[in-house]
């Protein structure tokens, strides 16, 4: 009888310690990659891999479960970066996010993603190109402009609390610093980041401390965040 117990409490503990070992292989909270120029790489904290206009830096080997793609520009769409994909891994175009004049939302399960207004007079038209609201498990969201001048929506996207908010400011092909700095005031996020700072370049740290934004995070290229 002693025997048999010991039996039974030596394999429930085992089961315990493979359900806790299995617990800590997952990430606990949300993480964010900024990789460089305008690339992002989200692992949700369930596991689940977003990459955001695949082109700069590293980490591209996780397997994806989503890709976004703000438009056509070959700096925003190296999708083929990605080698690993997830049974189910949906790679989302601006072309499947704005249809005739209408921005779609996509429920994912692990996140809702929300196409926004995206564009400018100078390279990227506005009826073709795309911004990204991504909001994750527990309220977080992540709101990327992609290339983009100052929108009608920014305004109203200033009443989301939204959390990150990372905001173009090359000033070649996008709205410059001065703009930059102004479209963060009018989307009040909790965290605004600047991004696609410098033409060519994964990161400049020099135009990253011209964005004299509220609550400015500046992320270098190559660094992971915890989002929360």
């Amino acid at each position: 009888m002693k025997k048999t117990l010991c039996g039974i409490l030596s394999f429930t503990l085992f089961l315990l310690g493979c359900s806790s070992a299995g617990a800590e292989s997952l990430p606990s909270r949300h993480k964010l990659l900024y990789q460089g120029h305008g690339s992002l790489r989200i692992v949700t904290a369930e596991g689940k891999v977003i990459y955001i206009d695949p082109y700069a830096g590293e980490g591209y080997d996780l397997p994806a479960d989503l890709i976004l793609v703000s438009h056509g520009h070959q700096d925003h769409n190296a999708v083929g970066l990605i080698k690993n994909r997830n049974e189910g891994c949906r790679v989302i175009y601006n072309t499947d996010a704005l249809v005739n004049g209408e921005y779609k939302t996509f429920d994912l399960g692990f996140a809702r993603v929300e196409a926004v207004q995206a564009g400018n007079n100078k390279n990227h038209d506005i009826r073709v190109c795309v911004g990204w609201l991504i909001t994750l498990s527990g309220g977080v969201s992540v709101y990327a402009t992609g290339d983009t001048s100052t929108t009608d929506q920014m305004a109203d996207l200033g009443g989301r609390d939204i959390h990150y908010a990372f905001i173009v400011c090359d000033g070649r092909y996008n709205m410059g610093m001065e703009e930059a700095i102004a479209c963060a005031k009018l989307i009040n996020a909790r965290h605004s980041v600047p991004y696609h700072m410098a033409p060519g370049a994964l990161f400049d740290r020099s135009r990253a401390e011209l964005f004299d934004a509220p609550n400015r995070m500046i992320i270098p290229a190559g660094e992971e965040i915890i989002l929360e």
